[in-house]
């Protein structure tokens, strides 16, 4: 679980008695039975602007728009996990090259545009130069929104997993996998700053990307709002916790958020959380990275949930 290098230990937004705590410190909100839990009504609160995405590098005039996939293998790879591919370029080759012959015919069958052309042409595509005569364009990932998560989770139990700025594009795949593995409602990500769906995701996901809803928002605190709204209690995942995860009420639904690689959970999404849980640790190392400890309050969740195989 990533360190938190910016705050105190984190603190609860509101005490047994319904009243603001010190700002500076954290106290464990004396929750309610589960029963209780399942309930719904939040007050509204402020939201926070964020800050813009940094300009992204430009590629040639030529060059067509989207994710690109270069190279035999990682078209292969592509075509592999289902990827949604939107078109393909692919190099005047002789006939007897087969594996480029393989992966056109596997492409024509999915009924995917194949655009044939020069090398040259594709050199001046290429980012790295490894396009091995063949290139592809996947469609944009469609995100969904915060409504369609809590519409996919229904009334009962459910986990929504909330990320805080995680930019690691294979931690973030990871974490989506074990997300779809027990079953939770979906994921929600900064629309900045932040790891998105992309080819790397897609294959460090298992192609799970495909079969769970992923929101991209612009404040992570409102999202969260609109989760408690909705009656999900959030847990912010911290070493910096009073109670660790055997005891804290990682249970029904749960909102459960994770921070980023290097600074844990920011403030402002510190103040909306509910309660904090940590891991136990034993070993000499730090800690567990991001994507591994979201595994383990996963399947806290499932097993305090009554998930079975």
């Amino acid at each position: 679980m990533a360190k938190n290098q910016s705050r105190t230990p984190g603190r609860d937004v509101r005490g047994g008695n319904g009243k603001r705590q010190n700002k500076n410190k954290i106290v464990p909100r004396n929750l309610p039975d589960p029963e209780e839990r399942k309930g719904k009504g939040r007050p509204p609160a402020r939201t926070q602007g964020g800050k813009p995405r940094a300009a992204q590098a430009k590629r040639p005039s030529d060059a067509p728009t989207g994710d690109i996939i270069e190279g035999r293998r990682a078209v292969a790879e592509a075509l592999e996990l289902g990827l949604p591919i939107k078109s393909a370029f692919i190099a005047d080759a002789d006939a007897t090259d087969m594996t480029l012959k393989r992966l056109t015919a596997e492409l024509a069958e999915m009924d995917v545009p194949i655009e044939h052309v020069s090398k040259s042409r594709l050199d001046q595509m290429s980012s790295h130069g490894a396009h091995q005569g063949i290139m592809v364009r996947t469609r944009p990932f469609e995100y969904a929104s915060i409504s369609e998560i809590v519409r996919a989770a229904g009334e009962g139990d459910a986990i929504v997993i909330v990320l805080d700025h995680v930019t690691d594009e294979g931690n973030f795949g990871a974490i989506v996998r074990s997300a779809e593995v027990v079953g939770a409602a979906g994921v929600v990500i900064a629309n900045a700053r932040a790891a998105r769906v992309g080819v790397g995701a897609y294959k460090t996901s298992a192609g799970a990307v495909l079969h769970l809803p992923i929101a991209q928002v612009p404040n992570l605190s409102r999202a969260l709002e609109d989760l408690k709204k909705e009656g999900f209690w959030v847990c912010g995942a911290s070493e910096h916790a009073e109670q660790g995860i055997w005891d804290a009420p990682v249970e029904g639904r749960l909102a459960l958020v994770m921070g980023s690689e290097g600074a844990g959970i920011s403030q402002l999404v510190l103040e909306k959380c509910d309660f904090l849980a940590k891991l136990p640790q034993l070993g000499r190392i730090e800690s567990l990275n991001v994507a591994q400890a979201t595994t383990v309050f996963c399947y806290e969740w499932l097993r305090r949930t009554g998930g079975h195989a």
